[in-house]
């Protein structure tokens, strides 16, 4: 799907933000190592609903109560897989590999669209180390992914975690399981994501799973742990969302209400947002149900690190676009093996329109301009995050879009939304 967005005079009204992808596949994920878990108002993105169909084929029961709330009932260590499909979602990916290594059977993982070419080396030579014989497609072990046996074992094990908290994540959810304990210990000149591990963490506990962390980088992890069920565990609606609406606030005349679960209970990696918004001097008023914001606004420019947040760089390479004065967003490296090359893509595409950007391994450099050329086609990569940042530019300038349906993958919702507060889009 082909988008035109064009330049908008004013946008107004409330929206209800979607839920959190994030903590929508966590809490199908962990939910599926046992117990009977109540999940409500998870995301209907397309990850999220991945996370839920591969909690199926674990052999989870799953039954859809009133509205969008969900039953899960699990037993540990059920699965009797042998392919598991995990559509186009890198997170769900990621914690299948030693879930599915649990039962010391044969499994094929597989999976579509970018996945084919994202890296899970640093996992899999992890898992080989802890007794799995596993092996993926390349020097990056991508998709398809085959486990061919091997009981997985506990004890002293290192991952990098300079590339992908998510790799973390997924022994932090699989190591409890264990008959052993585990010692995990995190190797890597700079860590990244590091709030993604908390969030991991935090709805493990929510499920009676204890694990001591005694630096940024140690875990100790007790095995023949019980997952007790998620109770009632309320999705929060998701900040990283919400960053695209609150920069299209900024950038147009407007008054937007941005409804939502905002307690700040959970934590959420994308949440830098709001601090990063408060440096460029942006004003809005946040409670625990709303977030409120009028614009145009001036924005200030300066340095920026994303090192926890890597999801927000096109967001906000975007708003950087019309900042004051030269804006570097550093600590990025790790957004070149998301859904695109973020950091390349970015630039290749934001060209088009005649900004002045550049690139080194780990940073962007991007110099305002008084203008940009309209109209003009970008490209989404397939990324949801690009399309939803290029979307937002268009509202400032007028754009068309490439393959906008790839926001699906975190909200689906989008177009509509922007829509219904005032913007001029339509197919072509």
């Amino acid at each position: 799907m082909n988008v035109f967005v064009n330049k908008t005079t004013a946008l107004k009204g409330a929206v209800y933000l979607p839920a959190s992808k994030s903590y929508s596949i966590r809490a199908f994920m962990i939910a599926l190592c046992g117990g009977t878990s109540i999940i409500e108002n998870p995301s209907d993105c397309d990850d999220a609903v991945v996370a839920r169909n591969v909690a199926k084929q674990f052999g989870a029961k799953l039954v859809k109560l009133r509205s969008n709330d969900w039953r899960l009932t699990a037993k540990a260590n059920s699965s009797r897989l042998t392919n598991i499909n995990v559509g186009e979602s890198g997170t769900v990916l990621r914690f299948v590999l030693p879930l599915a290594a649990l039962h010391g059977k044969k499994s094929l993982i597989k999976g579509i669209g970018t996945l084919r070419g994202r890296p899970n080396a640093f996992l899999t030579q992890t898992l080989r180390q802890m007794g799995v014989a596993i092996q993926g497609q390349g020097k990056v072990e991508s998709v398809p992914i085959r486990i061919d046996g091997g009981q997985i074992r506990g004890g002293s094990v290192k991952i990098d975690g300079s590339i992908s908290s998510q790799f973390i994540s997924a022994l932090l959810i699989a190591c409890p399981q264990l008959v052993d304990d585990v010692s995990l210990n995190l190797t890597g000149k700079k860590l990244v994501s590091l709030d993604y591990i908390i969030m991991t963490l935090q709805v493990l506990k929510e499920t009676g799973v204890k694990i001591k962390q005694s630096s940024p980088r140690r875990f100790y992890i007790p095995g023949n742990q019980t997952f007790r069920g998620l109770k009632k565990f309320v999705v929060p609606s998701d900040l990283g969302l919400a960053a695209f609406l609150l920069a299209a606030g900024i950038l147009t005349e407007s008054n937007l209400v941005l409804n939502g679960a905002l307690s700040e209970r959970f934590i959420q990696a994308d949440g830098h947002i709001l601090p990063l918004l408060k440096r460029m001097r942006i004003k809005f008023t946040k409670t625990s149900k709303a977030i409120r914001i009028k614009g145009p606004q001036k924005i200030k420019g300066g340095q920026f690190s994303l090192k926890n947040c890597p999801d927000l760089l096109p967001i906000m390479a975007v708003l950087s676009l019309f900042a004051d004065k030269k804006v570097r967003l550093y600590d990025i490296g790790h957004a070149r093996v998301k859904e695109s090359d973020r950091i390349s893509d970015l630039r290749h595409e934001l060209l088009k329109i005649g900004a002045d950007v550049k690139e080194t391994k780990n940073e962007l450099f991007i110099q305002p301009k008084d203008a940009y050329k309209t109209d003009r086609w970008l490209n989404s990569h397939h990324d949801h995050r690009l399309a939803m940042a290029f979307a937002v530019l268009g509202l400032r300038i007028g754009v068309k879009i490439k393959d906008m349906q790839s926001m699906s993958k975190s909200y689906p919702g989008f177009l509509k939304d922007i829509l219904a507060l005032g913007a001029d889009a339509k197919r072509i």
